[in-house]
């Protein structure tokens, strides 16, 4: 068994990175996932470099860092929807299938006659993922994850007290929505199989962006009061930061008062922890400025060897601000197996690094199976293995421009 979906088979209709990254993490999972692309362009992301994919002889491939980073796992079709010919194909995959997963805008595929409700199939488990959701005034617009980023709060809480909003340094949105839709998809599995019954979802950029804003929406509802930003800091909770040491920068993640005391004690500050203004959590967020003004002339005389060791000893969190390189070169995510290598299909292509899955089963493990397809790559193995369409019909679409 090579995973705990292995018998689900999802015909994916999505492109750029929501979408993707669901079907990736449901393909590291055993789905068999049939990645439909219009024939000649694919998904717009093939484009999005460099960095692109360089062969042995380090040339530069067709296909970008970005569009590797979410489409392992997948066999690619190039089929053209606005062609009745090209429709029809997509229904019968879509009667194979299990899942359709799709993120175009709102009403693209009822026009090609794909629309959840138009393929009359009860059992059918369909996802739409958008920018706004299925319904409401913003609706028809178009949503990326910087809009919902900004529009769903999260960057007037990023960035420096004084400067502008920041947004998050990945498409953090996108990434979000993915998985909320792949929470939706597996609650879904399980109604199927207790009633039989399939159903739609329907899961938007931005409510994804309100619902994780999680704690620091909760303040807002539960206070009356705007959060504002911290920069590094933490909303409720101090010492709770970055400071900077004497070779660099590293997090001191005081989650309580006794840890704080045991902090004072390495840094030899004690008289901090028993201060009437430091001495407790509540005390600590309402002097903030003051203590982080205290804690700066202290960390900054040592290393930050120094201060993670020694915290670690003490049973204080902290650790290292770490660049990309420093992250997969730290033996914690070498052991855990965050970085993976898989070959690549691409002609003089060398085999490809590539970010893990964190996801550890006992039983029903993930796996690497297909580095991310070509464009079309799979298109005649597919249609053959699904449809039983013979070389002469594939090559009749073909000449049609149908695939």
């Amino acid at each position: 068994m090579t995973g705990p979906l292995e018998n689900i088979r999802i015909i994916d209709f999505t492109r750029v990175l929501a979408g993707p990254f669901c079907t990736q993490l449901l393909g590291d999972l055993g789905a068999d996932i049939i990645k439909v692309e219009r024939p000649g362009i694919g998904d717009d992301t093939r484009k999005w470099g460099p960095p692109y994919l360089k062969d042995e002889e380090g040339n530069e491939t067709n296909e970008s860092a970005y569009y590797l980073s979410a489409n392992r796992n997948k066999r690619s079709i190039a089929l053209d929807l606005a062609r009745p010919e090209g429709q029809a194909l997509a229904k019968q995959l879509i009667a194979k299938g299990d899942i359709v997963v799709e993120n175009f805008k709102v009403g693209t595929l009822r026009k090609y006659g794909l629309a959840y409700d138009q393929l009359k199939a009860p059992a059918l488990i369909y996802c739409s993922i958008t920018g706004f959701g299925q319904t409401g005034p913003y609706a028809p617009r178009a949503g990326y994850d910087y809009l919902a980023q900004a529009m769903g709060g999260l960057m007037s809480i990023t960035g420096e007290p004084e400067g502008e909003p920041i947004k998050v340094g990945v498409g953090i949105a996108d990434i979000m929505t993915g998985m909320y839709a792949i929470s939706a998809i597996l609650a879904a599995l399980h109604h199927r199989n207790v009633t039989g019954e399939g159903q739609y979802i329907d899961v938007g950029l931005l409510d994804s962006q309100v619902a994780w804003l999680t704690y620091e929406g909760q303040n807002y509802l539960s206070s009356g009061n705007v959060p504002r930003r911290l920069g590094n800091g933490h909303p409720n909770i101090v010492p709770y930061q970055t400071f900077e040491a004497a070779d660099g920068y590293f997090v001191l993640a005081v989650g309580n008062d006794r840890q704080f005391r045991k902090f004072c004690g390495l840094a030899g500050c004690a008289e901090l922890a028993d201060d009437p203004r430091f001495a407790t959590n509540t005390q600590r967020v309402a002097n903030r400025k003051e203590l982080a003004e205290r804690l700066s002339g202290i960390l900054i005389q040592k290393p930050i060897k120094y201060w993670t060791e020694g915290l670690e000893k003490q049973g204080v969190p902290s650790g290292p601000v770490n660049d990309i390189r420093e992250v997969f070169e730290d033996p914690q995510i070498q052991h855990r197996g965050m970085k993976i290598q898989m070959p690549h299909p691409t002609p003089g292509g060398a085999p490809i690094d590539m970010v893990g899955n964190p996801i550890k089963l006992s039983g029903t493990p993930v796996s690497y199976r297909h580095s991310p397809p070509t464009l079309g790559q799979h298109t005649d193995s597919v249609l053959g293995e699904m449809l039983d369409l013979t070389e002469t019909e594939l090559g009749d679409l073909r000449k049609k421009g149908i695939i």
